[in-house]
């Protein structure tokens, strides 16, 4: 069935008291600050082939600003899901119904969520207040996260101690933890997360890494081994400067912050300025777009922080960016479709059937598009309200799944 598929709002008030309704809505969140995405919904598509999969890219092109993939066009077999603002969803509705694209209503009005999200942080946050503690299963702020980040090195400070690698746009710090048990230049794995800043998950998953880094090392036996012989390192926050404009004004703001003269947009989508692949499938070279990948590779100051870290450390052997939405287990290259050389050795346990390069433009929140950093892979899950960390340990070795 077309149109409104299992999303019609039936009886209730009629088109003007909607508007005023709306109008009402969004006087109140200018006066708070934050924007309002009342009666925005999420579209979930099901193109039948190619032909179809390139009328929902050309509606991309043709309202960069207003239709926002969360699960990009990628084959026939897979759905494509997208946010479309209120103010759009009669256009973008009748062009899908003209093309004879079926889709259905995901989310009636992402409003909604995102006040029970507020409402859920808020009780949260009074919660932790009157116990004087950190809670690993709520979502947390720029600031919070990094007194948390100052606490934990300093709790524990025999294996665990804080980087300054670099500054952000806006001049926010950007940090790593290192998790080391000694020795210098040691083999290193990295770990990230938190580079699209409306993931707020991955922030909660790398924080949650974190602890549980502390508290299984010297019990799990993989990790005791990994960390024996070589070092980690965390960077909860890629973005601080996204993600804490996700706090303060957009909650649903992708990319980071940075501006050009000249340029009316805001942003550079920071998975698509790496110089692996830059420029190929899965980025854009509109500043409007959510996947806009800059003027040139590390044009960015988060990513080339990254980049030169990683280049002047010289003996990272792994790196993991671990992203939400898609649930997927990505491995090199996001841009290719040729096999790598240890393409076998990346898909065991898991197999073929599971993991594999992509040729797809990524969802949105996705890491599977050109610009991934060399060796990268992603761990992806759906978004949720509030994370909800599993408090198990690794039974066969460190999972760096969304919790």
């Amino acid at each position: 069935m077309q149109g409104t598929l299992g999303g019609g709002l039936g009886p209730g008030p009629s088109a003007v008291d909607r508007r005023a309704l709306l109008v009402c809505c969004f006087i109140l969140a200018s006066a708070l600050g934050q924007m309002n995405f009342t009666g925005d919904q999420v579209l979930r598509i099901l193109a039948k082939n190619e032909e179809q999969l390139s009328l929902l890219r050309d509606l991309e092109s043709l309202k960069p600003q207003k239709v926002d993939f969360w699960r990009g066009p990628a084959r026939p077999s897979l759905p494509v899901d997208m946010r479309v603002p209120f103010a759009e969803l009669k256009d973008v509705k009748t062009y899908l119904e003209s093309h004879g694209l079926v889709y259905s209503i995901m989310i009636k009005d992402i409003q909604v969520l995102l006040d029970e999200e507020r409402e859920t942080m808020a009780k949260s946050r009074r919660l932790e207040r009157s116990a004087g503690s950190f809670s690993y299963s709520s979502y947390h702020t720029l600031e919070e996260i990094y007194n948390w980040i100052d606490s934990f090195v300093m709790e524990n400070a025999d294996i665990v101690s804080k980087i300054w690698i670099g500054d952000s746009f806006e001049n926010r710090s950007m940090l790593i933890l290192k998790f080391s048990t000694g020795g210098s230049q040691r083999r290193a794995i990295w770990i990230d997360s938190g580079i699209h800043s409306r993931e707020w998950i991955t922030h909660a998953t790398g924080i949650w890494t974190a602890k549980q880094i502390v508290n299984e090392y010297g019990k799990d036996g993989t990790l005791t081994n990994i960390l024996n012989d070589m070092d980690i390192f965390l960077e909860i926050v890629s973005n601080p400067d996204g993600f804490a404009f996700t706090h303060s004004m957009n909650r649903l703001w992708r990319k980071n912050k940075s501006s050009r003269p000249g340029i009316s947009c805001i942003g550079v989508d920071l998975n698509r300025n790496w110089r692996s692949g830059f420029g190929g499938n899965g980025s854009n070279d509109n500043p409007c777009s959510e996947t806009y990948r800059g003027p040139y590779p590390h044009s960015e100051p988060e990513v080339a922080a990254t980049a030169d870290f990683i280049t002047a450390h010289g003996n990272v052997k792994a790196l993991i960016s671990i992203h939400s939405y898609s649930q997927m287990l990505m491995y090199p290259y996001g841009h290719s479709l040729e096999p790598v050389a240890d393409q076998e050795e990346l898909t065991w346990p898991v197999g073929s059937p599971w993991t594999g390069p992509t040729t797809a433009a990524s969802s949105t929140p996705s890491a599977s598009s050109s610009g991934t950093p060399g060796t990268t892979a992603s761990c992806c899950r759906p978004p949720r309200s509030s994370p909800q960390p599993r408090r198990r340990g690794w039974p066969s070795g460190p999972s760096w799944s969304t919790p």
